[in-house]
């Protein structure tokens, strides 16, 4: 039944920027802190308090809009978005409807079906609510203004969209080129990428869009698609029920896995828009623009073809190593560091990637140094440490951005490669193990195997094998 109706998904996409200070007034944008501490009047709405626009807000908008593909709007302006709820402290947003920085813009995602490209309606500027911390004990809420007047840039798809694996690879290439430019952390968790989904379903071939609602409250990847499949079926049991769709914003609770209504939804006019009387025309001469897109940073297909070419190193390594912002920083700074690329890109693409999957962490939370990659390589090309000591101390890397050198030291995992020590470790073993000398000189080849587990276990696995391996045909062939 579900294979009948196709559904329709355009998104409202909220960065949060990158600026030291909010939009209209000079208090932090840092996140966390004690509630209400990052405030003054202005971002509190007090009567009289004037707003002035952070230039640094619109250097990044304008960024980010080269990035996607879009117009530049060069005469831009602010309006007045009027709505009353308790943490928004003036009664209206500053915000952008009838002239926004950018337009008709567009992005590319690879789906399974090829290359798709996915059109953006507009991208405007607007300073970001406070955040109401409800208290379910006792049933009362309280508010906290520090986000009140943070820096965002709304980025509006059309409805180009037909499923949420093609929702999340469109949000995934906001965020990476949101990263790439150093306009924003796009971190999730954080609230500094936000999306709101606007879903309709209509019968497989009928051109003429169905009642949409939109989708709040949705902060990780995987929240995203689990509402989307769940508004989705909603939507086509109300239908096949001979039922209507009402238009209206609806919550995800991602824990019960269920949506409910919150309001009808409103469009332009209930919010009474009209010129923000405090604020200018922005002016963004074409010298402005020049000077921003001079500053454009490489972005990913630019990188992607110099890891080829500079480091030598395969396109499917360049193209994983490019995929986050944060792993291409890292690689970047730790080949800088020890000139080794391959090996770099060998760790990464290894060890780096497993411990992410069983660990579960995503890229923006990698808190290890480039430096500590780089000595750890080191003393693993020095043959001071074993290659599976090298992977258990990147573990503690990984972990806890352990420093190796101290880490080995401590540890004493430095390895044996006085000759002497290795050549009595290994002649005990054969003493120890004569059914698996015998056996090898049966032509059993695996009691080789035998033997070199336990001259590797006798020196605590910090031997360089080749060495310990070199020594045990020796004196094997010495008793032939």
């Amino acid at each position: 039944m579900t294979g009948q109706y196709e559904t329709v998904i355009g998104l409202e996409v909220h960065i949060e920027l990158a600026t030291k200070t909010k939009i209209f007034c000079g208090c932090s944008t840092e996140f966390g802190g004690a509630p209400n501490i990052h405030t003054c009047p202005v971002c509190t709405g007090m009567p009289g308090a004037l707003p002035v626009l952070n230039k640094k807000v619109v250097e990044y908008a304008v960024a980010l809009g080269i990035a996607t593909n879009c117009r530049i709007t060069q005469v831009c302006r602010f309006d007045r978005k009027n709505y009353f709820y308790p943490d928004n402290p003036q009664n209206y947003q500053i915000s952008q409807l009838y002239l926004p920085i950018a337009r008709n813009g567009c992005v590319e995602i690879e789906t399974p079906s090829g290359t798709k490209k996915i059109r953006i309606h507009e991208m405007h500027m607007e300073e970001d609510a406070g955040k109401l911390v409800h208290n379910e004990w006792d049933d009362t809420s309280l508010v906290d203004y520090n986000r009140s007047g943070v820096p965002l840039v709304e980025i509006v798809s059309e409805p180009d969209m037909r499923s949420a694996d093609e929702v999340i690879a469109y949000l995934e290439k906001l965020r990476m080129i949101a990263q790439y430019l150093g306009v924003s952390d796009c971190k999730l968790q954080e609230g500094s990428m936000r999306a709101d989904v606007n879903l309709s379903v209509r019968r497989a071939g009928t051109e003429e869009f169905g009642t949409r609602t939109e989708m709040k409250n949705l902060n990780s990847f995987k929240a995203i698609a689990h509402a989307i499949e769940g508004e989705r079926m909603r939507q086509i049991e109300l239908l096949e029920a001979g039922k209507e769709v009402v238009q209206e914003t609806r919550r995800w609770d991602d824990n019960k896995e269920h949506s409910y209504a919150m309001r009808s939804k409103e469009d332009a006019r209930d919010y009474r828009y009209f010129p923000e009387p405090d604020l200018v025309p922005v002016v963004i001469s074409d010298q402005w623009i020049s000077e921003i897109k001079a500053r454009q940073p490489e972005l990913r297909p630019e990188k992607i073809e110099r890891y080829t070419r500079e480091f030598d190193i395969p396109r499917y390594d360049a193209e994983l190593l490019t995929e986050s912002w944060k792993i291409a920083d890292i690689f970047e700074k730790t080949v800088q560091l020890c000139g080794k690329p391959k090996k770099v890109s060998n760790w990464m693409m290894g060890e780096m990637f497993r411990l992410m999957k069983e660990k579960g962490k995503e890229p923006e939370e990698l808190d290890f140094s480039p430096e500590h990659l780089a000595k750890l390589i080191e003393l693993s090309d020095q043959g001071a440490i074993s290659s599976s000591v090298a992977k258990k101390v990147f573990e503690h890397i990984f972990a806890e951005n352990a420093d190796p050198e101290k880490y080995v030291e401590e540890q004493g995992l430095m390895s044996v490669s006085d000759e002497g020590a290795l050549r009595e470790a290994v002649e005990k073993v054969i003493a120890q193990n004569p059914r698996a000398v015998a056996d090898y000189k049966g032509g059993r080849q695996k009691a080789f195997g035998a033997i070199m587990g336990q001259s590797m276990r006798a020196l605590k696995g910090k031997a360089d094998p080749a060495a310990v391996t070199k020594i045990i045909r020796e004196m094997l062939d010495a008793q032939q």
